[in-house]
């Protein structure tokens, strides 16, 4: 990512501080709130401190309005950012493993368990570096299962019908890290059309206390209680992962230039597909699909020599890679305890690699990018 704030943004954010003396959160977050639900299409939305925050609050209160069990199984995929996983066994559940496919980087349907000796009660998705998939395969297969969405750096990304992911959906996060689609510097969101969840939620978000719900349940809730103060009252265990009028105040002007960002990133995939196809014999190719949301440029090589050339490459043009996301992330020292081979995951982590893409990347970039992958 490059310098994402601009000038406007920073003034904005400037007059903002010198206006008033409410920083916390407040009603700079309500506003933004309400936005991102007007731009997403759903009912509710709640800001939180990051999309990791987001992710954690999401699990623990599905959890618990579901009354689903501890020991649980969740699937989950096996390369995806750690903090997908990580709130599962956190609160208590016990994550499956799936490997991913190389289409779209989500669960390769050869690997799923089969839903007669596993008892999957949640299945947590990942919509990785802004492409689709299919949930209807997921549906279909374990027709119980709780579906929650993990759209962190997918912003946008939408289903076969043109409707966006998070729109009708128990649960989904986004994250607005200083490296996404849109940044409020740190910071993440949680969109639900369920009022129970979304309220839960909210108590969750601030320590589990009853003064953040809406007016009319917060007294319903008091009654309940007459010998306990109404300003202190838990209702559930909580955390602190609220985020801050400052933030909101970037987000809210973010939000506004957020389509057009989206636009520029799949023009500029559909550039990186063509280079890819020209290099077939090289590179795992990719299909272009205009429902897909790009965060970054994906490249798996056939051997590890032309990876090695690639990044010595990369690095003499000064264009900064990273892998992808976590390749298998079972071999990471975190999750020793799960450890197993993944063959489509065990490929991007020994032939793999990302280039980021965003709003700023132009024809020249891709133009060089392309003489980069003719001389390997």
């Amino acid at each position: 990512m490059k310098n994402a704030i601009s000038e406007d943004e920073r003034r904005n954010l400037c007059d903002f501080i010198m206006s008033t003396d409410r920083y916390t959160q407040g009603p700079r977050v309500e506003e933004f709130e309400k936005k991102w639900c007007d731009w997403l299409g759903c009912k509710y939305s709640l800001m939180v401190s990051s999309g990791s925050t987001a992710n954690f609050l999401l699990v623990a209160s599905v959890k618990e309005l579901y009354n689903i069990p501890n020991g649980s199984k969740v699937l989950v995929p096996a390369c995806t950012w750690v903090t997908n996983v990580s709130p599962v066994f956190q609160n208590n559940l016990e994550p499956v493993f799936c490997d991913i496919n190389l289409d779209n980087f989500s669960f390769d349907e050869n690997d799923l368990p089969d839903a007669n000796s596993v008892d999957i009660k949640l299945i947590f998705v990942t919509y990785l570096l802004g492409f689709d998939y299919n949930l209807d395969i997921l549906k279909r297969k374990y027709p119980n299962a709780i579906i929650i969405e993990d759209i962190c750096e997918s912003h946008g990304v939408k289903d076969s019908e043109g409707n966006k992911k998070g729109s009708d959906s128990v649960g989904s996060t986004f994250s607005f890290y200083f490296g996404h689609h849109m940044t409020t510097i740190e910071g993440g969101m949680i969109s639900t059309n369920n009022k129970d969840l979304y309220n839960l939620m909210k108590i969750k978000r601030s320590h589990g206390m009853a003064r953040n719900l809406d007016k009319e349940l917060f007294e319903k809730e008091c009654a309940k209680y007459p010998d306990l103060d109404p300003k202190f009252l838990f209702l559930t265990d909580g955390y602190n992962f609220r985020s801050s009028d400052l933030n909101a105040v970037i987000g809210l002007e973010q939000l506004k230039h957020l389509d057009e960002s989206i636009n520029i990133r799949n023009k500029n995939f559909k550039f990186f597909v063509d280079i890819l196809n020209t290099n077939s014999n090289k590179f795992y190719t990719f299909k272009y699909n205009e429902n897909g949301s790009n965060f970054a440029f994906p490249i798996i090589c056939y051997d590890t020599k032309k990876l090695v050339q690639l990044k010595k490459l990369l690095d003499e043009n000064e264009i900064e890679y990273r892998p992808i996301v976590s390749g298998n992330l079972l071999r990471h020292p975190f999750l020793k305890k799960w450890f197993k081979e993944m063959k489509n995951a065990d490929i991007i982590n020994t032939n793999g690699l990302y280039i980021g893409n965003n709003q700023f990347v132009n024809d020249d970039d891709m133009e060089l990018l392309k003489d980069i992958f003719n001389k390997v």
